[in-house]
């Protein structure tokens, strides 16, 4: 993920979290996937969340261990700082998901628009080779992106947008035989300015025994 690092400390230092087009109060659709498919008391892993409030959400609800990686340490910031004394509770991991080395197993992975971000071959399969190691024999992963029908570019960059079908393909095509796919639904975001984005969620289960 070239200059991604730089790339993003830059998006999340000239803009308030509120102002991103990806921003959500509520991560209703995250929080719906996650609640049916985690046990309190199970690890969860938010890829990319590093200003999403979706860890704000799951902590009011109970739910841990928590972790958040992102490649941003200034998206990193904003969730620790918003949350004040209680970031404490969640492990915050500063990372470049492809070439990420996991110290330890998962009961869920949840990812909002990170994998579609991911145009180079080599990424992708970077990406897939984390998660298979960070996903417990049967856990659950769930991969949001732009739909078929969604966005070409997002904050500048180019994206790879998927339909259900479409990302099954590629996630088996890069992983043969380790995730089946058991759900996909669709979803349609508005942005802080009311543009609407369609994306596609696909819950993915862990076939390794």
């Amino acid at each position: 993920m070239t200059d991604g690092q730089e790339h993003w400390d830059t998006v999340y230092g000239l803009r308030s979290e509120d102002e991103l087009t990806w921003f959500e109060a509520t991560p209703s659709a995250s929080l719906e996937l996650v609640r049916a498919h985690l046990h309190r008391g199970e690890p969860f892993i938010d890829i990319g969340g590093g200003a999403s409030r979706l860890v704000d959400a799951l902590l009011a609800e109970g739910f841990g261990p928590l972790a958040v990686l992102d490649l941003s340490g200034a998206a990193l910031a904003v969730s620790r700082q918003r949350l004040g004394a209680m970031a404490d509770q969640v492990t915050w991991i500063k990372a470049d998901i492809t070439r990420w080395e996991p110290d330890r197993d998962y009961a869920l992975w949840h990812d909002r628009a990170v994998f579609h971000f991911l145009t180079d071959e080599e990424d992708r399969a970077g990406y897939v080779r984390a998660m298979s190691k960070a996903l417990r024999p049967g856990g659950i992963a769930i991969i949001a992106t732009f739909a078929e029908d969604g966005p070409e570019r997002c904050s500048g960059l180019p994206v790879v947008r998927y339909a259900p079908e479409e990302l099954a393909t590629e996630i088996e095509r890069l992983a043969p035989g380790r995730f089946g796919p058991i759900l996909a639904k669709r979803h349609l975001h508005v942005t802080p300015k009311g543009n609407r984005q369609s994306f596609q969620f696909s819950v993915f289960r862990s076939k390794q025994s």
